[in-house]
């Protein structure tokens, strides 16, 4: 009978996942069962199909004996089935897990921020005010316009409440004096931070410059491109947490699978062909104090295994990994992908691809950059008017500025690489971040700019300092159209 079930099947163009075989296999009158869910199935033609676990239970529910043995359909609206998809495009256009050549010396040091100033520099001086632009040391010493570009060494504000740049390329350094009656470029000065590479157009006021403009590198405005499929975005699942919601992840489990949701949530459903994961996915080992405490799988290479038996029932669709800081990854970035030796059971799915943190890939055609988003604490602290509630307030500063972490030596932990990967020298048509646990989207200059929330109800730490996540809430492009949907 092995054999009958698996060929009645594939003559009907009818795919079994092991589940769904074991459950058919078991039940009391099989051959009846495969007869009749053949018939339901192949009512009206349709492309090769996958038949899952999940399926095979919401029929037997919806159905009844008489039934399975009669050459009838119920009329109940039968679960849907999920399409297997076409070929994957796919590519990684830019990773970072096998570049990392620093030895932690200071020469190491000095050619990274060399990397990131002739990087950063390129993309400014392209621009038409800045072609001209001169190095420091000779600039400081012209009486007609100064246009120069360089790196935030310091910020300050005078006892007036002017505000002080120190700026320095490799020719030497200069004070930028931004006046409080400018309004205009002192509110664009206020969001300036430490480390960031910027273009200055001014004049020369005996040993400072005045600044008459700021210029950051900037992002054009993208035109649209067409996308006839869907994607889904997730972060911060948080498997193997007391406050993962395990409940709410089944259910989106069996909404990708087509068997869950209503009408137009089955519809998106079908049409997914990519899954973006942009870090945590595990809750992760001594990430902070006494956090067994609040774990309920104590093992890192068991909360990966569990993530392997919970992503195991997606086979249908694309799922790109990047690590978070709970993820078992260095913690400076660029993070490499995670590891195979904690991860094996992930890397035994032959639908998931794992990429560094930040990394850029191409989904038929479509730019995502993922970056789990560790930076935007350090620019929630400094920059007025920013905060975790709104990183996509964040998303788009960090676009203008062109890097992903311009603020060196605060909160978020850089490798001193040879070469800076954070900065962002190709625009994408998609910016996917994670780790503040709250749901934000905006459309920006074409950007679709996605932070994706999280699986974890509200933890204690976030109760101390009253952040409010939203959990269970997950961001869609389907053919191009945001939506959100609520697995709550």
């Amino acid at each position: 009978m092995t054999d009958d079930i698996i060929l009645k099947f594939a003559d009907a163009e009818i795919l079994l996942d092991e589940s769904a075989y074991n459950k058919i296999k078991d039940y009391n009158d099989s051959s009846n069962l495969v007869d009749s869910m053949i018939k339901h199935l192949t009512i009206s033609p349709q492309e090769m199909m996958v038949l899952t676990g999940a399926w095979v239970d919401e029929y037997l529910g919806q159905s009844n004996e008489n039934v399975l043995g009669s050459s009838s359909v119920k009329n109940n609206k039968m679960p849907q089935m999920k399409l297997v998809p076409q070929d994957f495009d796919f590519q990684i256009l830019k990773d970072a897990s096998r570049k990392s050549y620093t030895n932690g010396e200071i020469k190491d040091l000095s050619s990274y921020f060399k990397s990131r100033y002739h990087k950063l520099r390129e993309l400014l001086t392209y621009k038409r005010e800045l072609k001209d632009s001169y190095p420091i040391k000779e600039a400081t010493s012209l009486d007609d316009v100064v246009k120069i570009v360089g790196m935030v060494s310091d910020i300050r504000y005078t006892k007036n409440n002017h505000k002080l740049i120190e700026i320095e390329d490799e020719t030497g350094s200069a004070t930028v004096l931004i006046h409080n009656e400018n309004h205009e470029v002192f509110q664009q000065a206020e969001k300036v931070v430490k480390d960031e590479v910027i273009g200055i157009i001014g004049s020369r006021k005996g040993t400072l410059i005045m600044a008459s403009e700021l210029i950051s590198p900037g992002v054009p405005r993208i035109d649209e491109k067409p996308m006839d499929f869907a994607t889904v975005f997730l972060s911060d699942i948080h498997i193997g947490s007391s406050t993962f919601l395990n409940d709410e992840f089944d259910r989106f489990i069996h909404w990708i699978n087509g068997d869950f949701g209503d009408d137009e949530q089955r519809e998106i459903a079908n049409n997914v062909k990519y899954v973006v994961v942009a870090g945590d996915i595990v809750d992760g080992i001594g990430v902070y104090p006494h956090q067994d405490k609040e774990l309920t799988i104590k093992d890192i290479h068991q909360q990966y295994e569990e993530a392997a038996r919970l992503f195991g029932d997606i086979s249908h669709v694309k799922v790109v990994v990047a690590p978070g800081n709970h993820d078992a990854s260095r913690l400076a970035e660029p993070q490499p992908a995670i590891p195979e030796d904690y991860a094996k059971g992930l890397y035994d799915l032959k639908n998931l691809e794992f990429v560094s943190n930040p990394a850029m890939v191409s989904l038929d055609g479509i730019k995502v950059l993922i970056y789990h988003g560790r930076s935007f604490d350090d620019m929630a602290m400094t920059v007025k008017g920013m905060s975790h509630q709104q990183s996509d307030l964040i998303m788009k500063e960090l676009l203008e500025k062109r890097h992903l972490a311009p603020i060196y030596g605060e909160r978020t932990p850089l490798a001193s690489e040879i070469e800076d990967h954070l900065v962002i020298e190709e625009i994408p048509d998609v910016f996917h971040t994670g780790h503040v646990h709250i749901n934000s989207y905006k459309r920006y200059k074409g950007v679709h700019l996605i932070n994706s929330g999280t699986f974890q109800s509200q933890t204690e730490f976030q109760k101390i300092y009253n952040i409010i996540p939203t959990p269970a809430q997950v961001p869609v492009i389907n053919n191009g159209n945001f939506k959100m949907l609520d697995f709550s």
